[in-house]
Parts: C-alpha cells; sequence; structure tokens
C-alpha cells in the first residue's frame, strides 16, 4: 500500500485503509497516534477518539520492551515482531505488528507506520465482544462542572425529583467535542460530524438513559486511576442491548470524558440496505422544496411540566406576565437540522449559518415564538401562521409558518418548523385587492353617475328650502316692528335643511371618494337604511314601493360601511330597473334583515320582476356580464367580491311566484349592534 492511500488527514483516498482487515496505525515523531483504523479499534478496542494524539508506548504493557523494539526501528528503518498493549478494558492484547518509517520530500523522518493481527492462536475468537466497532464520543463537562458540585453537595440530602432534574441538567450542560462516524452515522441525522461538534449531548442522547449517563459521568470524574465504566442500557430503537463504557481523557484533556457505546444495528436488515434506505430518506427532506428546521425543545417541555404542576392553566397571560420566558426559549432552544430549501429561504452558506438557537427565526415577529410555546403547552399537534423572517443578508420574506409538535407525553422531544416563502403570493394578492378596489371605485362612480338626477334632486330640495326660509326671513325683519321670535323659527329651518344637504353631499363624497377600506364594527340595519336615502327619489321616480323588515337584536357586522353599502345600492337598483318593465301592482322590492341559526346575518331582496334567464344564473356573478344594452358588467362581480372579502357569501335564484331573490350572508363579530327601528 501506498502513503497516499494510507494518510487520511493528507489523502482523501486513503479512506482505503478504513476498509483494511489489518490494524492500521500511523504515529508521527513525537510516538503521538494520528491515525487508527477501524480494524485497530476492533483488535486493540481503543476507539480513534480516545487515542489519537496519545502515546503509543503509554499502552505498553511493558514499556523496556517497547522502548527497544522502537530503538531497532530507528536504527533499521523497519521492526518486526509480537507486541503486548493493553486494551480500553484492561486486558492485554497480543499482536504480530510490522512498523515501517517514511520519510517526506526533503528525506527527513515524518511517521511511522505499523500494521498489526491477532498474534497467531488468539485470533479474532480471543478478542473480547465489545471490541466492535462502537459509536464513540468525546465530550467536555466542563461547562457542568456546577451542577456535578451541587450533585455532590445534595447526595442524599435532595429529593428524588431534585436529583433527576439535576442529572437532566448535567447531561444538558455537557458539550459535545467529537465523535467518530459511525455515531454521527447512528444519531446525527443530516449534520455530520462536524455540525455535532459543540452542541449539547442531550440533543442526540435518548432520554431514558440520560440518567444512566449522568451516573456514569459522576463515577468517573470520582476515579483517579483511569477506570473505564461500563453500564447497560434500554434498548433505544438504535442499538440492541446496547453497552456504554465511559472513562476520563488523558491529564492534557481535563475534564474531558470519553463515551463508546456499543452494540448491533437494532434492524435485522442488512447495512448496506439500511444505509441506502437513510440516504434516501435523508436526500428527500434534504431537496423538498418546503424549508425545515429541526427543533430540539426538551428542556422547554419540562418546564412546561413544572408550570402545569404549579397551576398554570392560562400560559399565554402567564407569558405576558413572565416575557422573560420567551427570551429564554429563544435564546436556548436549539436548531438540530436543516434542509437544502431553509438555507436558501434564510440565505446561509450552508447548515452551520443556521444551526444555532432559534432566535433568529422570530427577530421580526416576536409574537408567534410566543403563539408557538402557547401551543405546545396546550397540547396541540400542529400550528400554523404567516408571518415576516428576516434572512442572514437583511431581507424581510412573507412565510406562512407551520410547526408540528411531537407525540404527547414522548420525551425524545423533536419539534419541526416548516416555512413556505409567500412574499411573491402576498404582493399579487395585494396587486389584486388594488385592482378589485379600483374597479369597486369605477363601479361606484358609475352608479353616482345613474343617480346624477336623483342626487340633484335631493340637494335641491334643502336648497330650496333654504330659499323659501330665508326670503321669509327677510320679509319679517323689514317689518316696521320686526317679529324676532319667528325669525328665530325660519333660521332654525334654514340651519336644519343645510345639515340636511350636508349629509346628502357627505354621503355622495364618501360613495365617490378613492380610499382604503376601513373595517370596523357595524349595524348592518343602519347600512341598509343609509342605502334606501340614496335612491329614494330614484325609486319614487320609477314608481317602485320597498317594504322593508329590520330585525331587531341583529348581529353586528366587521367591514367597510362604503363597500357594503355599495352592494345594496347596486342591488336596489338593479331590482328598481327590473320591475320598472312591469305593471304598477308589481313594481315591488321587498328586503329584510334576519339572523340565521348559525348566529351569522342574512340580508335578503326580493322583487316582482321577470326574474333571471336560466341560462345566465351560472353567470349573474361574473366579471364584465351584462345583458343590458349599457351596462358594464361589473356591478354584481364587485357585489360578489366585495361580500366574499368580508368573510361572506351572496346567491341569486328565481323564485317560484316569479321575480329574482337575492341572499347575503355575513359572518357576526362577537358583539351585538344596538336595534334599530323596526319598519314595516
Amino acid at each position: 500500500m501506498t502513503a497516499a492511500l494510507l494518510d487520511p488527514y493528507e489523502h482523501r483516498d486513503s479512506g482505503i485503509a478504513a476498509f483494511a482487515s489489518e490494524s492500521v496505525v500511523i504515529v508521527d515523531r513525537d510516538g503521538q497516534v494520528r491515525y487508527w483504523n477501524p480494524a485497530a479499534e476492533r483488535l486493540f478496542g481503543w476507539p480513534e477518539l480516545a487515542v489519537r494524539g496519545c502515546k503509543l508506548a503509554a499502552l505498553s504493557p511493558t514499556p523496556v520492551d517497547e522502548e527497544r523494539a522502537w530503538s531497532q526501528l530507528m536504527q533499521e528503518g523497519s521492526w518486526q515482531g509480537r507486541i503486548g498493549r493493553y486494551a480500553r478494558d484492561g486486558d492485554i492484547v497480543y499482536a504480530d505488528v510490522r512498523r515501517h518509517l517514511r520519510y517526506d520530500a526533503a528525506g527527513e523522518h515524518c511517521d511511522t507506520l505499523e500494521f498489526a493481527l491477532p498474534a497467531s492462536g488468539q485470533g479474532e475468537a480471543g478478542l473480547v465482544s465489545d471490541r466492535i466497532m462502537a459509536a464513540c464520543w468525546e465530550i467536555d463537562i466542563s461547562p457542568a462542572s456546577e451542577i456535578v458540585s451541587r450533585i455532590v453537595a445534595r447526595a442524599g440530602l435532595a429529593a428524588k425529583g431534585e436529583l433527576e432534574d439535576l442529572f437532566l441538567n448535567l447531561v444538558e450542560a455537557a458539550r459535545i467535542v467529537e465523535v467518530n462516524e459511525r455515531t454521527a452515522r447512528l444519531v446525527g441525522g443530516n449534520r455530520g460530524r462536524a455540525l455535532m461538534v459543540g452542541q449539547s449531548v442531550a440533543v442526540f442522547w435518548p432520554f431514558g438513559s440520560r440518567r444512566i449517563l449522568a451516573e456514569l459521568i459522576l463515577e468517573a470524574m470520582g476515579d483517579e486511576t483511569g477506570k473505564t465504566f461500563h453500564r447497560r442500557i434500554p434498548t433505544d430503537g438504535i442499538l440492541r442491548d446496547p453497552i456504554v463504557s465511559l472513562w476520563r481523557a488523558d491529564a492534557g484533556r481535563p475534564g474531558h470524558l470519553f463515551i463508546a457505546v456499543n452494540g448491533a444495528a437494532d434492524d435485522d436488515r442488512s447495512y448496506l440496505y439500511l444505509r441506502a434506505s437513510e440516504a434516501r430518506y435523508r436526500k428527500l427532506i434534504d431537496y423538498m422544496p418546503v424549508a425545515l428546521w429541526q427543533v430540539d425543545a426538551s428542556h422547554m417541555g419540562k418546564i412546561y411540566a413544572k408550570l402545569r404542576a404549579e397551576g398554570v392553566v392560562d400560559f399565554s397571560r402567564y407569558l405576558e406576565q413572565h416575557p422573560q420566558l420567551v427570551e429564554h426559549a429563544a435564546a436556548s432552544v436549539p436548531v438540530t437540522d436543516v434542509n437544502r430549501s431553509a438555507i436558501e429561504l434564510i440565505g446561509g452558506a450552508g447548515p452551520h449559518d443556521l444551526i444555532q438557537p432559534v432566535g433568529y427565526l422570530f427577530v421580526e415577529s416576536p409574537a408567534s415564538l410566543r403563539r408557538v410555546m402557547v401551543g405546545r403547552f396546550t397540547g396541540r399537534r400542529n400550528y400554523s401562521e404567516f408571518m415576516k423572517v428576516r434572512t442572514l443578508d437583511g431581507r424581510v420574506r412573507d412565510v406562512r409558518f407551520s410547526v408540528t409538535y411531537p407525540e404527547p407525553l414522548v420525551e425524545l422531544d423533536t419539534t419541526i418548523f416548516s416555512m413556505e416563502d409567500v412574499t411573491e403570493r402576498l404582493q399579487m394578492e395585494a396587486q389584486l385587492r388594488q385592482l378589485q378596489a379600483d374597479f369597486s371605485h369605477a363601479a361606484r362612480v358609475s352608479t353616482l353617475g345613474e343617480l346624477a338626477t336623483s342626487i340633484a334632486h335631493e340637494v335641491n330640495q334643502p336648497l330650496a328650502a333654504i330659499v323659501t326660509n330665508a326670503e321669509t326671513s327677510l320679509r319679517w325683519l323689514a317689518r316696521d316692528e320686526p317679529d324676532i321670535a319667528k325669525v328665530g323659527q325660519l333660521t332654525a329651518r334654514i340651519a336644519a335643511s343645510a345639515r340636511r344637504a350636508d349629509g346628502i353631499v357627505q354621503r355622495v363624497r364618501g360613495m365617490a371618494a378613492k380610499q382604503a377600506p376601513d373595517p370596523v364594527e357595524l349595524s348592518f340595519n343602519d347600512i341598509v337604511q343609509e342605502s334606501l336615502l340614496f335612491i329614494r327619489h330614484e325609486l319614487e321616480t320609477r314608481s317602485v314601493r320597498v317594504s322593508t323588515s329590520f330585525a331587531r337584536g341583529l348581529p353586528s357586522v366587521f367591514g367597510d360601511r362604503i363597500q357594503l353599502q355599495q352592494v345594496i345600492v347596486n342591488m336596489l337598483i338593479n331590482a328598481a330597473q327590473a320591475v320598472e318593465r312591469c305593471d304598477h301592482a308589481a313594481r315591488e322590492i321587498t328586503i329584510a334583515t334576519a339572523s340565521e341559526k348559525s348566529g351569522n346575518l342574512l340580508f335578503t331582496l326580493r322583487d316582482r320582476g321577470p326574474g333571471i334567464a336560466p341560462e345566465h344564473l351560472a353567470r349573474i356573478f361574473d366579471g364584465f356580464f351584462t345583458t343590458k344594452d349599457q351596462g358594464m358588467g361589473i356591478g354584481l362581480a364587485i357585489c360578489h367580491s366585495i361580500v366574499v372579502a368580508h368573510g361572506g357569501q351572496i346567491s341569486a335564484f328565481n323564485r317560484p311566484g316569479g321575480g329574482a331573490e337575492f341572499r347575503v350572508v355575513l359572518p357576526r363579530t362577537r358583539g351585538l349592534a344596538a336595534a334599530g327601528p323596526v319598519y314595516a
């Protein structure tokens, strides 16, 4: 084998050494291990993580013999013989080895290459059963030193629940320094080794065995002999009958521990099949068009459980009183995995930019995080809303944000966030709403043009009254003895007529104005009565009678006054035009308001005209559809869009006795509008 194939830190092709059946070890000039392949792990029982950087001679039970062998190696350039080496479990493993010095381009000694096989007679069968390639972790418990001190101080004094929380906090505080490839493959998901480094051990360690891990950590930290501690843990769905071994790192790495987890994959299918299946799954998730975040909120779950135990029921109110809990979640709940779409949406260079506490997702919509927390506390399975998110390059995007919570009572707390970028869609919808508003304004102006004669008549009436009363007042003032009381009455009439004219002008200006909708809580009875005032003269001119029936205690509606008036006025004008061609006895329109059983508001308009042609019923609310010679075909289409925008429905059909009927249903608001007068 060439050197290029054996140095995995200088050449990618050196991965071939990982598949060798022979133990391959590379030691630098100072005698420190630089490479330790899987066969070496199986032979000697030490994971590469635990021996990389360590002195190889420190593993020899006979230092004098080892020193003599290395001396001969340096003199001859190669050496072959039998060695003994301490295994991780303390046994001595004997192996037949070959060692060769390697030189750099300048001819200087750079490292030593060692090949090894089990000593003759020992064979693979002689290896202890747990010397299979383990899932290996190097962890740092320095961040948990205070928790360790508290556990030691409270031992034998603390309540069981208090110690349980401290054990869990210990595992959460411990940080991953490094993991081997098997660990990354088994529990790392789509992250890989690099992105697991620096994260909490609790993110990847099964909840059910965290206490066992905490106890092993405490045992190892209390031992000064370098002993290895073993415990069997429950099958976690990943490994079958796993055994955890834990020991302290060398003195040069204080606070560091090594963990080895041995066990066969908990699946009867072949390794290659599992790897292929896993790769397909990861590829499917990674290339999904929806941006996905995997989040570990397990520690928040414990906080929620504690609050429930303390009697907190209204969690939304609790968060209003304790906003620091939301801030804590934003800063402490970690993102543990993301897919490509998430990276593209947020504008990161890679997964590492997004794998951080979730707070960055809620910078633009901080209230959204509070609602996510309320959903989890109340036991919802999922939650969705529209919100804004700021990308890493400063852009603000509109997204549909959804949360899928873990199964209730499941402690492996994996929460999934998904985001769909709807910025362009919302912009198009805003443009469509603006276009609809423009059409609505055009329809109102067109209606006002049709009502110009009626409007002029309505305004002329108070103006004529003003003129008459003013002239009369002047005559009374011109008498030798002016009648001041009479002049006062006439002046009051002038003011009333002026106010009436002003009211008419304001209604016309409101209908003609081009302004954004102003939704407020409204009395629908008032809207209908104001609409009747608009076309009163038009109805009188066409000799059309209007019968009204207004329900008392009608629920209020939430909407724009001008737009809802436009719907009523347009429907009344259409009905008046339909019955105008009938005999005088049939020129009648009946309008009524009522409340449905569901609580929604119902408005009906019936006429005694010729009805709607059957072939036109399906198209009556289509844009630009009209049966009038001079019609624009936008009146009823605008009515339909306004009603739908208010969350309601509008329908039209022919009555069995003749004539047409229009029905408008609008959702109620929480309150009730004041009951207006009842007109028969």
